[in-house]
């Protein structure tokens, strides 16, 4: 079977970041409670704690009784299933902070640039942006600490600017056509961590939304882009949940909620200690005339495929890609008495046929991760026929086509990865980073000109990659020791071009103009459309 070099090469790292990003976020509800194991009757842990006070005693080198008590817990969930953990403290806060929605900080997203710290753009809104950091400033100094040309890392620049709203920040910047450096005081504030990358309009009709995961702020963040769209006049949604690897459920539940008439079944669950509960639609139907497509892939999971399951099973929409995850564990988060935290499975959910689409965990959490690079392996990102589901996953919508269980949602239309423009060439130039950090420099060089474009709209439908960007492209690849093989290059011209120029885009007006251009180059996209007007 022939494979993509492209793809082939990048699975491996991607599933590795995808995975950790689905197993800690997941679906979940969280408990605010704080337990001690004093809530639980003596017996039931005095074998535990005496066997810990006997290492603690006895054992021939010293131990750190605190670790591992943590590591016993971090070993006793793993045991029950992939999705139920222990978060210790320390971890607990940037666990939390993507699904909480926000953080306390400055308000910029900044790059580490020949060991200097670039501002790629204050966050709107935020603290620096209200004192007047703009895109391309160097930070040199963090109050008083030289930070430039001293190797930082990402890390030690979130310690130095993130810190408890009110508290005091002092910046020096060096900005472009200034001699001196420029003193800046920031008081620290909550900084938005947004869930919905982009919302526009793809033509005249047809809206396009992606989420990146279901955050407590992504409904509010999916309602503000979805009443914009709608005057714009938007009659079709094309909703994204590529990439998506879940969060609270809540959130999913009040975003299919929105395309649902009343009363329909959304999801249910049910687990050995917890009685079914029925999640349905309420009488909001802002979107209910709405045609709908919504896109998912082998890396969306858990509150992402109770969306796509809400929307197959109750025939509101075309479902267009390939076969989901398959987590169909729901966890209940409770905090202990030393700030750490345990996500326990508590339930199954169901879509509304009666689906439980989490895929087997029998053969190890090793295994059960592996097992979506295993359909690679397979050919099931090539080809629908390669995907064999038994006869007992077969399930029946309220219109009553057939779908199926055991294992993600199937989509209806099945759209095959794409490997047309891959090349060796291409492969080189995105793994060494070289499309980032060209985008970078050309944007930081010229920034003065490509504000001019006005917008992301006017910067989409005007910047060409032809001409001088090419010419400096190339140069810069060369310059880099990269071989230009022209044929690859040729073959590959169409997906450069594109990342060239959304990357561009990203660093002067934001993801605005990085998804449409990318989006010109997504074939999953263009048959979602497609299968709309059809």
């Amino acid at each position: 079977m022939k494979k993509n070099i492209f793809s082939s090469a990048f699975w491996p790292l991607l599933l590795a970041i995808v995975f950790a990003f689905g197993y800690f976020f997941g679906s979940f509800t969280p408990k605010k409670q704080k337990l001690s194991l004093g809530n639980f009757p003596l017996n039931k842990q005095s074998k535990l704690n005496q066997i810990i006070d006997y290492i603690d005693n006895e054992y021939v080198d010293s131990t750190d009784r605190e670790k591992l008590v943590d590591q016993t817990i971090e070993n006793l969930l793993q045991k029950l299933d992939p999705h139920s953990y222990y978060i210790t403290a320390a971890e607990l806060q940037a666990m939390n902070e993507p699904l909480e929605g926000s953080f306390e900080g400055i308000g910029v997203q900044f790059s580490i640039q020949k060991d200097t710290v670039v501002v790629i753009t204050p966050i709107s809104g935020g603290p620096s942006a209200e004192v007047g950091i703009a895109a391309g400033d160097r930070i040199i100094n963090v109050d008083g600490e030289l930070v430039a040309g001293t190797g930082i890392r990402n890390a030690d620049v979130m310690r130095l600017l993130k810190g408890e709203g009110g508290t005091l920040v002092n910046l020096e910047i060096q900005r472009s056509g200034t001699e001196s450096l420029l003193p800046f005081s920031i008081t620290r504030g909550k900084i938005p961590i947004y869930s919905v990358d982009v919302g526009y309009m793809i033509n005249d009709t047809t809206g396009y939304i992606k989420i990146s995961r279901f955050s407590r702020e992504t409904f509010n963040e999916f309602q503000d882009k979805y009443t914009s769209l709608l005057g714009r006049g938007m009659t079709k949604l094309v909703l994204d949940l590529r990439g998506n690897g879940g969060g609270f459920m809540d959130a999913a539940i009040n975003i299919a909620d929105q395309f649902l008439a009343e009363d329909q079944l959304i999801v249910y669950t049910e687990g050995r200690a917890r009685k079914r509960k029925d999640y349905r639609a309420s009488s909001n139907d802002d979107l209910l005339n709405v045609d709908l497509a919504v896109l998912i892939d082998e890396s969306s999971a858990s509150a992402s495929e109770i969306v796509a399951g809400a929307i197959q099973d109750n025939d509101r929409g075309v479902i267009l890609g390939r076969r989901s995850f398959g987590k169909g564990l729901v966890q209940e988060q409770s905090s202990w008495f030393d700030g750490s935290a345990t996500r326990l499975t508590i339930a199954r959910y169901y879509t509304p046929a009666g689906r439980c689409i989490q895929k087997p965990y029998d053969n190890g959490l090793k295994a059960y991760h592996k097992e979506v690079y295993d359909r690679y392996e397979n050919g099931e990102f090539e080809s629908d026929d390669s995907t064999a589901l038994a006869d007992s996953t077969v399930y029946k919508t309220i219109s009553g086509r057939i779908v199926y269980g055991g294992g993600g949602i199937m989509p209806d239309n099945f759209i095959p990865i794409d490997t047309a423009g891959a090349s060796i060439l291409l492969s080189r130039i995105f793994y060494s980073g070289n499309f980032y950090q060209f985008a970078f420099d050309y944007a930081d060089k010229h920034r003065e000109e490509l504000v001019r474009h006005g917008n992301a709209e006017n910067f989409v439908n005007d910047f060409e990659y032809t001409g001088k960007v090419e010419n400096a492209f190339r140069a810069y690849l060369k310059k880099k020791n990269l071989e230009i093989v022209e044929d690859d290059y040729k073959r590959s011209f169409e997906i450069i071009s594109a990342r060239v120029r959304a990357g561009i885009g990203r660093n002067i007006f934001g993801d605005e103009a990085f998804f449409p251009i990318l989006h010109e180059i997504d074939t999953v996209l263009r048959e979602s459309v497609s299968a709309q007007l059809n």
